[in-house]
């Protein structure tokens, strides 16, 4: 008799045949065979059975992690001298960056101006080199490049004081009318830029001409000028770094004056340049060399000045659509 595909044959003796003597009727199909060559099969051999069981119930769980290492600053930290003057200079550089290059809403930045005046610095400061070695036989012409370099950056901002409010109001009254009680509103940021400046030389001065005259190393020491002792370490410690970037940053940023107007920084860079060519024509003379090295040499730099200036302001009437007299 047929089986129907599912138990085994209907002889006789066979459990869970369906002939005669069998036992209990479809017998178990998906069981396996009863002692069949290979043996029981382990218990639940699962897909990998020589590997050991994983520590967590799923294998892609939480692994432990180690804690991260500690940086070490080595030369830079702050118990170093090379982190104590970093951090001296970072410091003074902040507050120097925040009192005297605020550019405002008021400063276009392009990058390409930017690199045109950065490449101008570069070309004037080697056409200089060029020029020393060549024509000037001075054997103290690098330290007398170097301390006029240094004196004209020491002077821009006395400049911009002086000449400065001049070419304010020049460039205010050319304003149109409508437009100049705007701008002359806008001239808080400029007069503050040089109020901190000014502060800044009055407690360099007020702290360190005192120290000079009163304190004496030899005598006994009052309490004052112990006082005295650590406020002018202070100033030569972090003033003076701080003077000098306050210094390069107002003669860059013409004492903010772009939150007056994007137009004025470039102007005042004109004002500027002139007035340190006059200044530098009327105490060292001309350069040495031929005739046509000496009006390079005197002229090539505040010429080059001036192209700049008046790219960028074409570039910004042109470019950014920033105007004056409309």
């Amino acid at each position: 008799m047929a089986t129907g595909g599912w138990g085994p044959g209907n002889g006789p003796g066979q459990p869970g045949g369906n002939g005669p003597g069998g036992q209990g009727g479809w017998g178990a199909p998906y069981g396996p065979p009863q002692g069949g060559p290979y043996g029981p099969p382990p218990p639940n051999p699962g897909p990998y059975p020589n590997q050991p069981p994983y520590p967590n119930p799923y294998p892609y769980g939480p692994q432990p992690t180690r804690p991260a290492a500690r940086r070490r600053r080595g030369c830079l930290s702050f118990g170093s001298p090379f982190g104590l003057i970093g951090a001296i200079l970072r410091s003074a550089h902040r507050v120097a960056t925040r009192l005297f290059a605020q550019e405002g809403q008021g400063r276009i930045e392009d990058r390409t101006v930017d690199r045109v005046q950065l490449a101008r610095t570069v070309l004037g400061a080697a056409a200089t080199i060029a020029l020393i070695l060549a024509y000037n036989v001075d054997p103290n012409r690098w330290e007398n490049a170097a301390t006029g370099g240094a004196a004209q950056l020491i002077l821009a901002p006395f400049v911009l004081i002086i000449a400065a409010p001049l070419v304010i109001l020049g460039f205010i009254y050319y304003a149109p009318p409508h437009l100049r009680p705007h701008l002359r509103s806008r001239l808080r940021a400029p007069l503050k830029a040089v109020g901190w400046y000014v502060l800044t030389l009055v407690v360099i001065g007020g702290v360190l001409v005192p120290t000079a005259l009163t304190v004496n190393a030899d005598d006994g020491k009052d309490w004052w000028e112990y006082v005295l002792a650590v406020a002018s370490l202070i100033v030569i410690v972090w003033g003076f770094p701080f003077f000098f970037m306050a210094s390069l940053y107002s003669a860059r940023s013409a004492f903010n004056s772009a939150q007056v107007h994007p137009m004025l920084p470039p102007v005042l860079t004109l004002a500027l340049v002139w007035v340190f060519a006059v200044l530098n024509l009327t105490s060292d003379g001309m350069p040495g060399g031929p005739p046509i090295v000496q009006i390079g040499s005197t002229l090539g730099g505040p010429l080059s000045v001036t192209a700049v200036s008046l790219w960028e302001l074409r570039r910004m009437r042109t470019r950014f659509g920033v105007t004056l007299r409309a």
